[in-house]
């Protein structure tokens, strides 16, 4: 009896220790808490069968009835997540989220306003702001800055927020009872930096230790909870928050779905538990991009059904790989286009996708996959070797259309791109010095131009290629002296192959010296 309290004592010793550091939540459905069981369980009977170890014919009934436990929890898990895998529940998991299908873009979209446009990226966000803290050297010897860059809706502006982290542990040492001292806001329209000084610090942060590391204060103040992604945003007053969802599963670890939100004042460690329709309106990030694409790839595999989705495939289709965000009235959406399983070079429409409501709508517009757009807009510049990011999509002149910015090696955005949605053969790029209003223009100048446009048939006699502002053109001159100009982007299968002698069918408009080739063909 004394060495099996021994073996006990040890193994809750064993067990706080690792509560306590790996912090796994006590719920049922959780593939984490019977690992902390198993765990138990092991170090139980391992240490009472060592303490035992000088006992001739020893056998604990009790080591192995806990010894059986494992493989019979285990078979048990197996067997439930089996019931409750797709091959039997694929409609309940094509209903995991409810999208409505009938989305009118022009009208759920408003014209685009490119004074509240996000027309930053993550990565652009992150190097203004390293570049605001690098100009306060008493805090960058003591704080860095934490990789988050969360895209809010801030009075009505787009920014990104990210906190301040302790530079280390003994960093944290130094600064713990004052906190960390502010956050940095980037705007994504204009790029203004700026750090937030607070007048209390933040104490509760992932960079902190022991009980103020936010990851423990949450597991001890809500020990059954599941929690998701934490998100850094702030309230319409400016006050810092971490937003944490919480999650709940079918079975063990199946099928998981946020049933609300906690959050949390890092500067007090107060903190408030809210069910999905309870939570405040200026919280824009709820629901994790993954977990909405998780659920929207389950609801285009499986509403025809299992075996569907395995042979026929009818209807069956899938999120593209990426995702941007859209800022709608007080909301962040996300968006992600919707291709065919089938076919990866096009797109069927997109998804927008409220991530504090969850509220879905598909919008049929078949167009260019992200990729593809994006691999278009690089190829006007290819000489330059910019980088395209992933397109944002906005409403211009009630026509989806993608905006890309295009960046150099060192990360800076050096031209704008346009490209049709449906035609992601029309690009039209332009240097982002001359500012983003300007590229809309030239993309829209073309677009109300390209219907009234003359038509010939030409032999070419002379042909040069040249480059301005980036973009690659052909000159040529025909049998009749009139000259011509032609961007790359209106044929890139034709025009590098084209040579003097070549007849060709043009549709042009007459410009000041020269006319403005807007599509061609070749003629045998």
């Amino acid at each position: 009896m004394k060495k099996m309290c021994i073996s006990l004592l040890c193994t809750l010793v064993l067990g706080f220790l690792y509560y306590y550091f790996l912090l796994p939540p006590i719920n049922l459905s959780s593939i984490a808490f019977w690992i902390f069981i198993f765990f138990l369980l092991i170090i139980f009977i391992t240490i009472d069968v060592m303490l035992h170890s000088n006992e001739k014919n020893f056998e604990s009934k009790l080591d192995l009835v806990l010894l059986a436990l494992i493989p019979s929890i285990l078979c048990i898990i197996l067997v439930v997540n089996f019931v409750n895998c797709p091959l039997f529940h694929s409609k309940s998991y094509a209903n995991r989220i409810t999208i409505q299908e009938d989305g009118v873009f022009k009208e759920d979209v408003s014209l685009v306003n490119f004074d509240t446009t996000p027309l930053l990226d993550k990565d652009s966000s992150q190097k203004l702001g390293d570049r605001v803290m690098g100009q306060m050297p008493e805090l960058v010897s003591q704080f860095s800055v934490s990789e988050l860059y969360t895209q809010i809706n801030y009075n009505n502006k787009i920014v990104r927020v990210t906190p301040l982290e302790y530079n280390g542990f003994f960093k944290y040492l130094a600064n713990r009872k004052e906190g960390v001292k502010g956050y940095i806001m980037v705007d994504s329209t204009t790029g203004d930096a700026k750090l937030t000084k607070l007048e209390k610090g933040m104490k509760y942060m992932p960079s902190a230790i022991l009980s103020q590391d936010l990851h423990r204060h949450l597991r001890f103040s809500y020990p059954t909870f599941i929690f998701g992604k934490e998100n850094f945003e702030i309230d319409n007053e400016g006050n810092p928050f971490w937003i944490v969802p919480t999650m709940k599963y079918t079975a063990f670890g199946m099928k998981k779905e946020v049933n609300g939100v906690v959050i949390l004042d890092p500067i007090t460690g107060d903190s408030n538990y809210y069910a999905i329709k309870e939570i405040p309106a200026w919280v824009d990030h709820v629901y994790e991009p993954s977990l909405i694409i998780e659920q929207v790839n389950n609801w285009g595999q499986y509403k025809g059904g299992f075996i569907n989705s395995m042979f026929g495939q009818k209807n069956v289709v899938a999120t593209t790989e990426g995702y941007n965000y859209l800022t709608i009235d007080d909301d962040v959406y996300l968006y992600t286009g919707i291709t065919s399983v089938a076919s990866d070079e096009s797109n069927l429409g997109f998804i927008l996708s409220n991530l504090r409501t969850k509220e879905t709508t598909f919008y049929s517009v078949p167009g260019a996959e992200e990729f593809s757009a994006m691999a278009s807009a690089e190829g006007q510049v290819q000489q330059m070797n910019y980088t395209a990011t992933f397109p944002l999509l906005i409403n211009l002149n009630d026509r989806p259309t993608y905006l890309i910015s295009l960046k150099d090696n060192a990360g800076l955005v050096k031209m704008y791109a346009f490209v049709d949605v449906t035609n992601y053969q029309k690009v039209v790029v332009t240097d982002a010095a001359k500012g983003i209003k300007e590229a809309a223009s030239n993309y829209l100048e073309g677009e109300k131009d390209f219907s009234n446009l003359s038509e010939k048939t030409i032999t070419i006699t002379q042909i040069q290629e040249g480059i301005k502002n980036g973009n690659t053109y052909y000159y040529i001159e025909d049998e009749e002296k009139s000259r011509y100009r032609v961007n790359i982007q209106v044929d890139d299968s034709i025009l590098p192959f084209i040579k003097v002698g070549d007849t060709i069918k043009i549709r042009f408009k007459k410009e000041e010296n020269m006319m403005e080739i807007l599509s061609l063909e070749s003629i045998d």
